[in-house]
C-alpha cells in the first residue's frame, strides 16, 4: 500500500491539482484520507494487532467524564473549586477544562503510587509502546530523563554519554555525582551540526571505562540524526552496562512505519518519550518506558524523589487520550506527516540557497538512520544565520518555527499540521531568500565544540567560586550552565574549560538574537568560575 500511495503522489500531482483545484500537497491529503483512511472510532483493535490490550479504552479520561457527572462539592484543592474562585480563568480556559483540574481522590487513582485509573493508562501505554513498564510524567521529559540517570547512576558512577545532550542529563549528573565520560560526536562540516554516536567510539568508551554503569544516547537529535540503536544496545549489555535513551522526538518511531528503530524495539532498558512533542499530548507531559530487566518498583521511587505529588489531571488524561489516539490511528497519521516533510523538502530544495537535508546523510554509522518527519534546513547559503531567519519568519510572516541555531532551522511537523500551512512556510522561505539575501561573509557555521572536561558536573556546580566578567573567563573552569534554548545542549556545563572559542561562539549568539539561557548572570555578561583554577 505504501509503494502504491508513493507511485500515486509521483503520477498524479497534476491530474490532483487541475481536478479539485487545490495545491498539490492538499490535494494528496484530501486523496489520502478518503482512500485510505478509515473513520476514526470503528477501528477497535483489528484483528492482528501487535497491541495485547483494548487501545480504545482512555481510563483517565473516562473516570474524569464519570466524576464530572457526580457534581462533588469540593472541600479540597485545588482553590480555584472548579472554576468557581477564579472567574477570569474559567473565561480563559474553558469550564470543561478547569472542572477537571482536580487533586488525588480514590476514584481517581494517586500518580505517586497508582493502583486503579493510573495503573490501567500506565499498562495501556507500556502496551501501546512494547514496553514492560510505562510511567506518566508530568515534569516533562526533563524529569523522564534525570529519572533514567537516577535510577541508573549513583556517585562516583560513570555513565557514556555523547556530549551534545539535553541539559536534563547534565542537570541529572549534578543531581547524583556521577561522572560522565563523553564519545564526542562527529560533526558535519557543512552543516555544522554534530551527529550520531559512532559504534567504534561506544565500544572503545567501554572499553577503556568497564566499571561504567550505562550507555546514554540521544536518538533521534532535535536534527533527526539517529545512532545505530541496536549495536549500541547490544554492546552495553555484553559489558554488563545498561542502554537508557534520551527519545524525546522519537515518539513517532514507535506508530510510523517506515521510520528509524524506537528504543524498545531495540532493546534499550529505559527511554524518555516526550508525548507532547510528535504524540499530540498538552505541554510537560511525558512518558517514560522501561524494559523487562528493570525494576518497576525503584524507578516509581526515584521518579517520586523529585516529581510533584500534584500531579495534574489535565496532563495524565491528555497522555491517556493520546495513547489512544496513536494506537488507533498513529500508523495513518505519521505517514501523513512523512508525506508532507518529504514535499516540503523538495520544494525547499527546489528555491534555491536553502538546503532542507533528509536521507541522503545516512552513511551507516554517525549518521545510521534519519527522522523523514524532521524538516531541518541549512540556511547559511543565503547569507543568514538560522536564528535570523526563525526571527524573520515570526515578524514578517506570522510564522512560528521550532528553533533556529546558528546555521539551520527546524520546522516541527506532526499530527496536528496541515498541507495549506506547510505550502504557507515554504513560500515564505522562498520570499525571504528574494528579500533578505546576502553574501554572508563573517557568518559562523560550527555548532558544536569539543569540551575540554576538567571535573565532574557536581564538584564544579558546588565548588567555591566567583564571578567574573565574560572575558576575563578564558582559560577558567566553568561552574554553571551556558546554552541557546531551544535546542537546550549546553555550550558550556559545570566543569568544563572556558575557551577563547567558546567565548566567542557565545559572543556570536548573543549578537545574533539566540535565547541563551542557563547562568546567574541573566545578560550573560558574566560566568561563575571555580576559584583558583
Amino acid at each position: 500500500m505504501t509503494f502504491l500511495l508513493q507511485l500515486r503522489i509521483k503520477q498524479t500531482n497534476t491530474y490532483r491539482t487541475q481536478v479539485c483545484g487545490l495545491a498539490p500537497l492538499s490535494a494528496f491529503f484530501l486523496y489520502y484520507e478518503c482512500v485510505l483512511t478509515k473513520e476514526p472510532g470503528k477501528r477497535g483493535n483489528m484483528k492482528g494487532s501487535r497491541f495485547k490490550l483494548n487501545q480504545n479504552h482512555a481510563p483517565i479520561h473516562e473516570a474524569l467524564e464519570t466524576f464530572r457527572r457526580m457534581r462533588v462539592v469540593p472541600f479540597d484543592v485545588p482553590g480555584h473549586k472548579r472554576g468557581r474562585g477564579n472567574p477570569e480563568l474559567t473565561e480563559f480556559l474553558g469550564q470543561k477544562c478547569v472542572g477537571v483540574d482536580v487533586n488525588s481522590m480514590k476514584p481517581l487513582d494517586n500518580l505517586c503510587h497508582p493502583v486503579s485509573v493510573i495503573r490501567e493508562a500506565e499498562e495501556l501505554a507500556a502496551d501501546a509502546f512494547g514496553a514492560a513498564h510505562a510511567f506518566l510524567m508530568v515534569g516533562g521529559t526533563t524529569s523522564s530523563v534525570q529519572t533514567m540517570v537516577l535510577t541508573a547512576c549513583k556517585r562516583g558512577d560513570e555513565i557514556i554519554l555523547p556530549r551534545n545532550v539535553h541539559r536534563s542529563v547534565l542537570n541529572a549528573l549534578v543531581l547524583c555525582g556521577a561522572i560522565p565520560v563523553y564519545v564526542n560526536p562527529e560533526v558535519d562540516q557543512r552543516l555544522g551540526i554534530s551527529l550520531g554516536m559512532q559504534r567504534e567510539q561506544v565500544a572503545k568508551a567501554i572499553k577503556e571505562h568497564p566499571k561504567a554503569v550505562a550507555v546514554l544516547v540521544n536518538n533521534p537529535t532535535y536534527y533527526g540524526i539517529c545512532s545505530d540503536l541496536r549495536a549500541i544496545v547490544k554492546m552495553a549489555h555484553e559489558a554488563g552496562m545498561m542502554c537508557l535513551v534520551d527519545e524525546a522526538h522519537g515518539t513517532h518511531f514507535y506508530f510510523g512505519g517506515g521510520l528509524p528503530v524506537s528504543a524498545m524495539e531495540a532493546g534499550a532498558d529505559m527511554a524518555s518519550v516526550s508525548m507532547h512533542k510528535s504524540g499530540g499530548s498538552l505541554t510537560q507531559s511525558s512518558l517514560l518506558l522501561t524494559g523487562p530487566d528493570v525494576h518497576a518498583g525503584y524507578v516509581r521511587q526515584i521518579i517520586n524523589l523529585t516529581q510533584t505529588t500534584s500531579g495534574s489531571y489535565l496532563l495524565m488524561s491528555s497522555l491517556d487520550i493520546s495513547r489512544r489516539n496513536l494506537a488507533q490511528r498513529g500508523r495513518q497519521i505519521f505517514h501523513q506527516v512523512a508525506d508532507m516533510a518529504e514535499y516540503a523538502r523538495e520544494e525547499i530544495n527546489a528555491i534555491g540557497g536553502y538546503y532542507a537535508f533528509g536521507k541522503e546523510l545516512v552513511n551507516g554509522n554517525s549518521v545510521f538512520d534519519f527522522d523523514i518527519t524532521k524538516l531541518s534546513v541549512h540556511t547559511l547559503d543565503i547569507g543568514l544565520a538560522g536564528i535570523e531567519v526563525y526571527d524573520i519568519l515570526r515578524d514578517e510572516y506570522d510564522i512560528q518555527i521550532e528553533f533556529g541555531d546558528i546555521g539551520n532551522i527546524l520546522a516541527y511537523l506532526s499530527i496536528g499540521d496541515r498541507a495549506q500551512e506547510v505550502e504557507r512556510l515554504v513560500s515564505a522561505l522562498a520570499e525571504i531568500r528574494r528579500r533578505f539575501q546576502t553574501d554572508g561573509t563573517g557568518l559562523l557555521s560550527q555548532e558544536y565544540i569539543d569540551p575540554q572536561v576538567v571535573t565532574s558536573p557536581q564538584d564544579a556546580f558546588y565548588a567555591d567560586k566567583c564571578s567574573l566578567p565574560l572575558r576575563e573567563t578564558e582559560g577558567m573552569v566553568c561552574s554553571e550552565f551556558v546554552m541557546c534554548y531551544p535546542p537546550g545542549i549546553p555550550i558550556l556545563a559545570p566543569g568544563e574549560r572556558i575557551t577563547a572559542e567558546i567565548l566567542d561562539y557565545i559572543e556570536y549568539a548573543k549578537a545574533k538574537g539566540c535565547n541563551m539561557t542557563g547562568p546567574e548572570d541573566p545578560d550573560i555578561l558574566k560566568l561563575n568560575v571555580l576559584t583558583g583554577r
